[in-house]
């Protein structure tokens, strides 16, 4: 959910839980703890093994607007929420173990639930990529995708660093942009603070 360039990315997998002592043995956890190279050999390996995956991608601009316009606890937690409900609804899983991005974990669980038009338990938890080695699997998938998709905007527009606002490469290309263009690329998210703030100043240079 993080970055400042970029699409967001959710997925899931379906496995059996007798499968789950495989993907330990294989290595699987929070795509975070892994290399980048462990990361992609993995990444075949979850999606061969799984019964079915699924990978859903909001584009900038799908983020912007629910930040923009969405009233309270209608924003980019609820699209979060709202993207894993549209998952489960294709797995049809009996247990689904999701990584809650709203402080409030039994809440973010009650919103998807409320969204599928069957019964699920849904096991909402904090860091559930590092508790649960089926999230871990699920954490893999969306973070290649992710990175394949950043690489692509790499080799278009040049290095601009991870697309973190924390990253002072990425800071520096989003400023050189706005200064050259006077505006920002439809691959950066404009509702994210980081960028409202290069442009407030960019405009303020101007002056």
């Amino acid at each position: 959910m993080g970055p400042v360039i970029g699409p967001l990315v959710v997925a899931g997998v379906l496995f059996y839980d007798f499968q789950v002592p495989r993907l330990q043995d294989l290595g699987v956890r929070d795509s975070k703890a892994l290399t980048p190279g462990r990361r992609q050999r993995l990444f075949e390996e979850v999606k061969g093994l799984a019964l079915k995956h699924e990978i859903l991608e909001f584009s900038p601009s799908d983020v912007d607007k629910v930040v923009f316009e969405g009233r309270k606890l209608r924003k980019l937690n609820w699209l979060e929420a709202e993207a894993m409900a549209q998952i489960i609804r294709k797995l049809k899983p009996e247990i689904a173990y999701v990584d809650a991005s709203d402080v409030d974990e039994e809440r973010f669980g009650r919103q998807i639930r409320e969204m599928l038009p069957f019964e699920v338990e849904v096991v909402s938890e904090h860091h559930a990529d590092a508790r649960y080695t089926i999230v871990g699997a699920a954490s893999i998938i969306a973070k290649v995708h992710r990175d394949r998709v950043i690489s692509s905007l790499r080799e278009r527009y040049g290095d601009f660093g991870s697309g973190y606002s924390s990253d002072t490469r990425t800071r520096r290309f989003l400023a050189n942009w706005i200064r050259e263009r006077g505006s920002l690329p439809d691959f950066v998210r404009k509702s994210w603070k980081t960028v409202k703030r290069l442009k407030d100043e960019s405009e303020q240079q101007r002056l």
